[in-house]
């Protein structure tokens, strides 16, 4: 457990955090966006719910091809959004009503219309521009280096003009960047303290196991089964699903941990206290535990409730383990039922086991992450599919519906669309 000594205690240890999509949560000038101004707005409803702290999710630069994470410049704010300074008045009045702020850190990739991504198309292979991302030769026959897969669907590799290919694990306009480049490391440990200066007091850092890639020029022996295991959009036995989660080449490799130590040093050289959490989805769960030693970050996103039916006897297992793993690094879990990235738990679980196992886990040890309008109650939305957006349902060709649903636009009033959102044509319906 962590210690009982006030001196030690952190206020993330046992905190509620309430996330905030941007772009949903309301449009202050009726564009049909939500942004930062519209934020702030509504910030005193927020502080209202008695919770600790917000996490944003981005509102950077980005041509927003999937929902703001591939981002163009992690040290401005997109004008769909505001400036940054909406963000400065939005962080002071989160402080001024006692709520911490976290905001997401994007380490795994950058967007295709970030600087450096330019300057790499414009270079020559080998180049010390190319060498900031995983650029590779084709195979002989021309072909992509590996067989790799993208969890947004479709090979994982995309070719330039001059017949190389960059990895992308996830969208073909989020290249991945290279991690064994000491420039990458220091362009990021930048980006943190410029967040620190503008008042952030912690991170959410996305994809957070997915830093080290190994074997990158080698097959997978079944790529589309990996690429479906790690999806928990898509149904998979049980022991498949384990056996495939084990071979995974580039999520959950030993060298994040180094990245992290390391971030754990600058982290702790600010005034403040600063906190970080990873998402990490990794297998078997235990190994959640090496992210938060007492050298690397402070939490860990437990997932499993994400996923988990509403059966007494998987929950209390789910708990216990939970517990007991993080017990020997000093360190309490998070719980999560809800998020950006899942179906809503009252359309997974249906409206009165969500609002019963949400009641539950405020009683437990750890802190509670709730997703802007799961205090409500709201399930998934029903889209057609000319109104999705999701970067999975087009390079899937609409087998896999995306995460839409999950992310319309925060009802505030009145009895139809908009619901108060905006005083224009939200971007969701």
């Amino acid at each position: 457990m962590t210690s009982t000594n006030a001196a030690d205690y952190k206020w993330w240890q046992e905190a509620v955090i309430y996330q905030i999509y941007p772009r949903s949560f309301f449009d202050s000038n009726g564009d049909g966006e939500g942004d930062l101004p519209g934020v702030t707005q509504k910030l005193e409803y927020v502080a209202s719910l008695g919770v600790d702290a917000i996490w944003l999710s981005p509102f950077y630069t980005s041509p927003n091809k999937d929902g703001g994470y591939d981002v163009a410049d992690p040290r401005d704010v997109d004008p769909r959004f505001g400036n940054l300074a909406d963000a400065k008045l939005m962080i002071n009045k989160a402080h001024e009503l006692g709520l911490k702020v976290l905001v997401d850190i994007v380490p795994n990739h950058f967007s295709s219309e970030h600087e450096w991504f330019k300057a790499a198309l414009n270079s020559a292979p080998g180049s010390k521009e190319r060498a900031r991302f995983h650029f590779y030769d084709a195979k002989p026959d021309g072909t992509p280096p590996n067989n790799w897969i993208s969890l947004f669907g479709g090979p994982a590799w995309t070719q330039v003009a001059d017949g190389q290919y960059y990895l992308h694990l996830f969208d073909s306009s989020q290249p991945d960047l290279n991690w064994d480049n000491p420039e990458v490391d220091e362009d990021f440990k930048d980006t943190i303290s410029f967040w620190v200066k503008m008042g952030a007091d912690g991170f959410r850092i996305d994809v957070a196991h997915g830093l080290a890639k190994e074997n990158i020029l080698s097959d997978h022996h079944d790529p589309k089964g990996l690429s479906d295991a790690l999806r928990i959009d898509v149904d998979m036995e049980i022991s498949k699903r384990e056996s495939l989660l084990a071979s995974v080449p580039y999520f959950d490799r030993a060298g994040v941990h180094e990245i992290y130590r390391s971030w754990r040093k600058h982290f702790d050289s600010f005034e403040k206290p600063i906190m970080a959490v990873a998402e990490a989805w990794v297998h078997p769960p235990v190994n959640g535990v090496r992210y938060v030693r007492p050298d690397e970050l402070h939490q860990i996103f437990n997932f499993d409730l994400l996923i988990a039916p509403f059966d007494a006897k998987v929950l209390y297992n789910l708990i216990k383990n939970s517990l007991e793993m993080l017990k020997d690094v000093g360190t309490l879990p998070t719980w999560a039922i809800s998020n950006h990235d899942s179906p809503r738990v009252a359309s997974r679980l249906g409206a009165d086991n969500a609002r019963a196992l949400a009641l539950f886990l405020f009683g437990l040890p750890g802190s509670c992450y709730v997703y802007n309008g799961q205090e409500l109650g709201l399930p998934d939305a029903e889209l057609a599919d000319s109104d999705r957006q999701d970067p999975s349902f087009f390079r899937t060709n609409g087998e896999t519906k995306g995460r839409d649903g999950a992310r319309v636009p925060m009802p505030w009033s009145g009895q139809a669309t908009p619901f108060g959102f905006t005083s224009g044509k939200p971007w969701l319906p």
